[in-house]
């Protein structure tokens, strides 16, 4: 049974009044519900016999039936969009959700490309996920090789008051940037995160000189230890199949998952002298006081002041 911590709903106002993941929108048909967790608190979500997209709390202790109720949700709703191939909820009273501009062009591919639970924080997944430091080691011959292990010197941009943190003129090696890529070559990298549980990473693109794909980690975090990561792929490729696009993403995060899953502490630590940073650790050491600046104290252990 997990610590009686882990479970207690976050109280801090700056994530309850985000949007937050709960999963693919193409996996919720119609007339069925499933149940889920966010920050601690249960939930029930599902779709109408109409289509109709819902989410609500629910009793820890309570029934947990798989097919929509006949009389409709069985508490007060939680706002719901359908956003970046994902059902999104907030538990407080959220802002417009952060925008993706890349989405709006149609020359694109949009694509969940699945969702995957781990046994870590979503602030730990996060700065996993803008690490380029640990692609020759845990992602060899496909995201990086040794002996192309330098991180460049990049430009990390913070702002406490729009929420979001921007990396760039960052360029690492890469055997095979992407599915279809043919041989090693320097990658153009651009890392945003406009969410405390997201990150977008731009990436540049084979045959689209000066356009970059973007690729999207959504996190719920189902409680401080324990959450659910989503992939979205919005890509100017379109030669491969869905499965294979998939596929290739999974491998990633496979590969990811058993560091993160035996990281230690499983919270991410917000003081800088916890654990030693290098120069390649910009990003996350931004990252890190970002957070505690926004005043995020779930998922995290707080650092001195």
């Amino acid at each position: 049974m997990a610590p009686k911590s882990l479970n207690q709903p976050c109280e801090d106002k700056v994530l309850l009044d985000l949007w937050h993941p709960l999963g693919a929108v193409e996996a919720m048909p119609r007339n069925r519900v499933r149940h889920d967790r966010l920050l601690g608190v249960p939930l029930t979500l599902g779709r109408s016999p109409e289509g109709r997209p819902a989410v609500w709390r629910r009793p820890p202790d309570g029934p947990q039936p798989t097919v929509w109720p006949a009389e409709g949700p069985t508490g007060p709703t939680l706002p719901v969009i359908e956003q970046y191939g994902c059902l999104w909820t907030s538990l407080g009273t959220p802002r417009p959700i952060f925008p993706i501009p890349e989405a709006e062009e149609r020359d694109r591919r949009l694509l969940h490309a699945g969702s995957v639970m781990l046994h870590t924080s979503a602030p730990r997944a996060v700065e996993n996920f803008l690490d380029m430091g640990h692609f020759p080691f845990v992602h060899t011959a496909v995201l990086g090789d040794e002996p192309h292990t330098e991180v460049k010197d990049y430009t990390v941009e913070v702002s406490v008051a729009d929420q979001e943190i921007l990396a760039t003129d960052c360029v690492f090696y890469q055997p095979q940037a992407a599915l279809g890529a043919q041989g090693g070559a320097d990658v153009d990298y651009v890392y945003r995160v406009p969410h405390p549980h997201c990150s977008v990473l731009y990436k540049s693109s084979p045959g689209y000189e000066g356009r970059l794909d973007a690729i999207a980690l959504f996190v719920q975090a189902l409680d401080q230890e324990r959450i659910r990561a989503h992939m979205w792929l919005c890509l100017l490729d379109d030669d491969q199949p869905d499965w294979a696009l998939r596929r290739f993403q999974m491998s990633i995060f496979g590969q990811d998952k058993p560091i993160l899953e035996n990281q230690l502490p499983r919270r991410l630590p917000l003081d800088p002298r916890a654990e030693t940073p290098i120069r390649a650790d910009k990003s996350a050491v931004a990252y890190r006081r970002w957070l505690g600046q926004l005043g995020v104290r779930y998922g995290v252990i707080a650092g001195a002041a």
